[in-house]
């Protein structure tokens, strides 16, 4: 199988990891669910692609949403939860034969490694798959930052965004019947038009590092390998002038 990039950020929806029933969590993983996706992974491992991994926490707990702390703990409680979410990821494709370590933003050397750019390095350079807990490591920062801001410090050719939501629109298709679906967009109309798909930092990061992303749903694991082979998962976003 022949991979348009060589090394890639996967930004992984952390809701999208749980177990559902008539729309709600009932567990906040779905081992099944993960077993499909190492093996998604093991593919493109074998393909020749390195592969890094940042997680959401959406499966446990969202610190923007919570209403009963204040914002910057419940942000750390959040990356808190993505290191859980990132030992899972690791665990599974461990499990699988596809190696796999997790380096986290937050000291806790008890369970994973303290992240830096060169020690990312040198598990690349063995064949890991690197999976990178912890957010950004400071508060008021989102996951999909987080992942950005990763994929520019290990040189990677692209970030993917595994999202619940399948491209990005005009509007929320849920509340706008008529909003438009893009094949393709420029970072600079996310930006300006602060098209909620993404978030707006993240976007910035992204835009300033020229860092392409591809924007797909997770519900279809297939649309990792699609948007790896260069073809059309979700919405493109393109960062040339």
């Amino acid at each position: 199988m022949k991979y348009k990039y060589k090394r890639i950020l996967l930004k992984l929806s952390g809701e999208a990891m749980a177990e559902k029933r008539d729309g709600e969590i009932v567990n906040a993983f779905d081992v099944p669910f993960l077993q499909e996706m190492a093996k998604i992974i093991g593919e493109l491992v074998k393909g020749g692609v390195q592969v890094g991994i940042v997680t959401g926490g959406g499966n446990v707990f969202r610190g923007a949403a919570a209403k009963d702390f204040t914002r910057a703990r419940a942000d750390d409680m959040g990356m808190l939860v993505t290191v859980l979410n990132s030992l899972a990821v690791e665990n599974q494709l461990n499990i699988a034969g596809i190696p796999a370590v997790t380096l986290s933003a937050v000291e806790m050397n008890k369970v994973a490694q303290l992240f830096t750019k060169e020690r990312a390095e040198e598990y690349f350079s063995k064949g890991y798959v690197v999976i990178f807990g912890g957010g950004t490591g400071n508060p008021y920062f989102s996951t999909d930052t987080a992942a950005v801001l990763r994929g520019c410090e290990i040189n990677a050719d692209a970030v993917f965004l595994a999202k619940n939501v399948d491209a990005i629109y005009t509007a929320d298709p849920k509340k706008d019947p008529d909003a438009k679906r893009y094949s393709q967009i420029s970072c600079h109309q996310v930006v300006d038009d602060m098209l909620g798909a993404i978030d707006l930092t993240a976007s910035m990061i992204a835009l300033n590092a020229k860092m392409p992303m591809e924007l797909f749903s997770l519900k279809d694991l297939d649309n990792i390998l699609k948007a790896a082979r260069g073809e059309n998962a979700g919405t493109t976003i393109t960062v040339t002038d």
